[in-house]
């Protein structure tokens, strides 16, 4: 494991401990989606970020400034483009950390998953939206707000996905842990996947998944290919029995990207 994949789980774990501390108030069934849901909007956010300032670094050498350059950053397409999503401006990550101390911050969390929907129908109902509604203490929502703050998704997108992959898959393993017999209807530990798929080995072909949570499957079918010497164009993924597979390209853990959703 490299240093900066120990630094992501070591931060990880600090936010667990943070999200442990909404026990009484929040079960524990559910606070994994208080925490996932900030993870995934500071995720798109930083994105977002990464794809303006491309885009102002490219307008500005070209000459566009004022008005003109302000029109171009704010143009939707400029982002989509790119798969990107497009964040409007009061789900960005700054504006909430902003207002994080406000008693009403958990409506302003709600009101800025449903602009992101709103603006990005493949989003619809894929992200929790009811933060008001659990009545989780004003300062533990702030407190919990910054740390999120502290992981980085910007530079360059493979290194963004892989981080969120990988601090993903950390949650959902101490989330089943805490939740003890519920746990393993999400959660899959990774060895007993990669056992599996040893078991498999999908040389080629469809890899089908019914009960896809984070895509372990997924990830641990392309790492076999490439320990074995195969192509990962011969392989294809699948979550439901009659879809279209996802041909030559996998969910790997740094593709958590716009059209893996």
């Amino acid at each position: 494991m490299t240093n900066e994949n120990v630094s992501d789980l070591s931060y990880a774990d600090t936010l667990w401990k943070a999200a442990d501390a909404l026990r009484g108030q929040v079960d524990a069934a559910e606070y994994k989606h208080v925490v996932l849901g900030l993870l995934f909007l500071k995720y798109i956010s930083d994105s977002f970020q990464s794809r303006r300032d491309e885009l102002e670094a490219e307008l500005t050498k070209d000459g566009i400034s004022g008005k003109q350059l302000e029109k171009l950053l704010e143009s939707r397409d400029e982002y989509t483009a790119e798969r990107v999503f497009w964040v409007p401006p009061e789900s960005r990550w700054p504006n909430l950390q902003n207002q994080a101390t406000r008693p009403d911050i958990a409506t302003l969390i709600d009101d800025a998953i449903l602009a992101v929907e709103r603006d990005n129908p493949n989003l619809k109902s894929k992200l929790p939206r009811d933060y008001a509604r659990r009545g989780i203490d004003p300062v533990k929502m702030a407190g919990l707000i910054n740390l999120i703050a502290g992981i980085g998704f910007k530079g360059s997108r493979d290194k963004a996905r892989d981080t969120l992959g990988r601090v993903y898959e950390y949650f959902l393993g101490k989330f089943a842990a805490a939740e003890g017999k519920l746990g393993g209807e999400f959660y899959t530990p990774r060895s007993v996947v990669r056992v599996l798929v040893e078991m498999l080995a999908p040389y080629k072909g469809r890899v089908y998944d019914p009960c896809c949570g984070s895509a372990g499957m997924f990830v641990q079918s392309e790492t076999f290919v490439e320990e074995h010497g195969g192509r990962i164009g011969d392989i294809a993924v699948s979550v439901r029995p009659h879809s279209p597979p996802i041909s030559h390209r996998l969910l790997r853990r740094s593709d958590y990207s716009h059209d893996a959703l």
